[in-house]
């Protein structure tokens, strides 16, 4: 279901640049983000390596001509979205209801209904900044989202967009007594699921069959709750439009091995992110060392920064009291 809602068009100055922004083609943000894309891919050494490293690492069949290019396409996502962002700090819940298809929404509102609360997973794809806002706008509810600190400069722009709708934003550092009263309340999460973490905040698992860890955050909730999961994710389509796709609630094991369970649960949410990334590949955020901590050697040129780093602080002796 798609919404046809008007663009809304606000008063005065300001608001003739926001119906202007807002009014600007898909054909020419793509088009330029590809421009920005391209500029970013030539420029930025150490990122194009971390991908096009971590494709190999993934898709070892690949030749190196497919790895060079979905490298390539990586970036140039990476700044359609930035341009997306730009456009959807000026959107009113309306024109997010009529950029954005749903697939699955009977997934989505069969599973809303739960009294238990609802854990929804998603993955950096696509335009997941898009993902939690037209959710809420769709079930006008508001879905409490686990985000990492970014930069002052960007933190205020993310900040006021990510809540324009009624979310909530709290911190991933101490967040878990946060989710646990939100599902308490029967009251919706959103959890981003695919970036790495240690191995006191997570467990084992594998990720394009190679060995790395993964939150538990999920699992965990899931388990004391007894709650829904549900896989969310906004990716884009051959035409350049988004489209959020719901998946059915994820059939979770539960068993008297409670420490088996967290680790099954959240292989299988795992799995859900691969699954999506196999189908989108140039879509997914490869710039993370996701394997860093099983395979080092996959990024060497930051085993030898963080050895200069320590080499320089032995260099300038204990620090004075």
């Amino acid at each position: 279901m798609q919404h046809r809602s008007k663009i809304s068009k606000p008063n005065g100055l300001s608001g003739s640049i926001k119906t202007f922004i807002v009014g600007i083609p898909k054909k020419y943000i793509v088009k330029t983000g590809n421009i920005l894309g391209d500029l970013v891919y030539l420029l930025d050494t150490r990122h194009r390596r971390i991908v096009r490293r971590n494709l190999q690492f993934a898709y070892p069949e690949w030749p190196l001509n497919k790895i060079k290019k979905i490298t390539l396409k990586t970036f140039q996502s990476m700044g359609i979205i930035v341009l997306e962002i730009c456009q959807m700090t000026c959107f009113s819940k309306e024109d997010i209801l009529q950029q954005v298809r749903i697939k699955g929404k009977e997934n989505l509102l069969n599973t809303v209904k739960s009294p238990k609360g609802v854990i929804m997973i998603s993955a950096h794809i696509g335009n997941w900044e898009m993902c939690s806002l037209f959710l809420s706008c769709y079930i006008q509810k508001s879905v409490v989202v686990v985000a990492q600190k970014q930069p002052v400069f960007i933190e205020r722009i993310i900040h006021k967009l990510r809540t324009n709708t009624g979310n909530t934003i709290i911190s991933k550092k101490g967040a878990m007594i946060k989710l646990v009263r939100t599902l308490r309340k029967g009251k919706m999460i959103g959890l981003l699921i695919d970036q790495g973490t240690s191995r006191g905040e997570g467990v084992d698992v594998t990720f394009f069959g190679r060995d790395t860890y993964a939150t538990h955050a999920a699992s965990l909730l899931a388990a004391r709750y007894n709650c829904p999961v549900l896989p969310v994710y906004c990716i884009r389509e051959p035409d350049a439009n988004l489209t959020v796709i719901v998946e059915p609630p994820l059939k979770l094991h539960k068993t008297d091995d409670v420490h088996a369970d967290l680790q099954t649960n959240t292989q299988i949410m795992t799995d859900s992110v691969e699954k999506i990334v196999k189908l989108y590949p140039e879509q997914w955020l490869w710039f993370h060392k996701r394997w860093k901590r099983h395979y080092p050697e996959l990024y060497p040129e930051d085993l030898a920064r963080r050895q200069r780093k320590r080499d320089k602080r032995r260099a300038r002796g204990p620090k004075k009291r």
